[in-house]
């Protein structure tokens, strides 16, 4: 999960969501990622997604058994669908999502008998960690927000003042 952090505090270096994630097969890192939805102008970029292709990629196989996927936050339907879909073995998340996990919080993808895999999920490793990295990355983008639109007032003022 330490490998997972430090993909999603690149993540948010480059202005996008800190979420990071590792793929490990049979013991051994094969791949690791993290979000790129901005940069890539790519609705599929989230960082476990991208780390699933790869590891798919990397093993010359799509069917990831034998793997497990450690990612920052609780993944979301899609991802965790890609879960079932590339057969992983586990996944291991930090911080739960209230407003999109589909791990446990609003749907649990993975253990839903009507679907052909199940897979193993281990919540809150590092759950302060990685929430943390979310909420500062948010404090500051709110900050920032904040920031532009005082300058902005203050720029129609000076506008304003200077038609006057």
């Amino acid at each position: 999960m330490a490998m997972a952090l430090e993909e999603a505090r690149k993540a948010a270096a480059e202005g996008e969501v800190p979420i990071g994630a590792v793929v490990v097969c049979d013991g051994q890192v094969v791949t690791r990622a993290h979000n790129r939805r901005e940069l890539d102008r790519d609705p599929s970029a989230h960082a476990e997604f991208s780390a699933l292709v790869q590891a798919a990629h990397t093993l010359e196989r799509w069917r990831l058994t034998g793997c497990t996927v450690y990612v920052t936050l609780e993944p979301c339907l899609m991802c965790a669908g890609l879960m079932v879909n590339g057969r992983v073995d586990r996944c291991v998340y930090g911080a739960p999502d209230p407003k999109g996990g589909a791990l446990g919080t609003l749907y649990d993808v993975s253990h839903d008998s009507r679907l052909n895999h199940e897979f193993e999920v281990t919540a809150g490793v590092l759950v302060d960690e990685c929430a943390e990295v979310l909420r500062e990355f948010f404090r500051a983008r709110r900050s920032a927000q904040k920031a532009a639109q005082r300058a902005k007032r203050a720029a129609e003022a000076a506008e304003e003042s200077s038609q006057a």
